[in-house]
């Protein structure tokens, strides 16, 4: 297993392998990608109501959704968004979503846990979700099409069974900003 450099990015995505739309070759760095913001968010409006993983309606209730160039986010504020690229990876290939230490440095922080991609991800090509919280003491403005993360890529072994091929992909073919569908897990009631 090794990071893909800039000329393996270049090679996996012009022979197909790699898909990332819309791709831009100046928004790779010698060990990743950039990835930008879409203009799309979405977050729960501030409730005392718990949220079940389990239950859809709880996970449903009270969500924001917004379409903008632009978006102040507050101290302490959770948010989904989403990368404006789209991405499939082969059965060789994993991503790792990791944020840009400029932003870091202001306090905001792009994913929370979920920053691995697994091999096969996505058929069709997918936005990553992207869980932004502001961590520092100011309100910082995310402008739709700035970079915010950098995708790491790692050539693996093939997996024998791809991502997008395991029954219950939950978020293969994701919206921008997919909210979580843990609730499809099987339960433990």
């Amino acid at each position: 297993m090794s990071i893909i450099v800039d000329h393996e990015i270049r090679k996996e995505i012009a022979e197909g392998a790699l898909i990332i739309s819309p791709f831009e070759d100046k928004l790779i760095q010698p060990n990743s990608y950039d990835v930008r913001l879409s203009e799309r968010f979405t977050w729960h409006l501030k409730s005392n109501e718990v949220i079940d993983p389990y239950d859809l309606e709880t996970i449903n209730k009270d969500v924001m959704q917004l379409a903008n160039d632009s978006i102040d986010l507050a101290p302490g504020q959770f948010i989904l968004g989403a990368t404006l690229e789209k991405f499939s990876l082969p059965r060789t290939i994993v991503g790792q979503i990791t944020g840009k230490s400029s932003l870091a440095r202001l306090g905001v922080m792009v994913h929370v846990t979920a920053g691995f991609i697994d091999a096969g991800f996505s058929t069709p090509p997918a936005p990553i979700t992207l869980e932004i919280v502001n961590v520092g003491n100011r309100p910082v403005r995310l402008h739709a099409g700035m970079s915010i993360a950098q995708m790491v890529f790692t050539r693996t072994a093939p997996c024998q069974i791809a991502y997008n091929e395991k029954p219950g992909a939950k978020y293969n073919g994701q919206p921008a900003a997919a909210h979580s569908r843990y609730y499809m897990n099987p339960s433990i009631k």
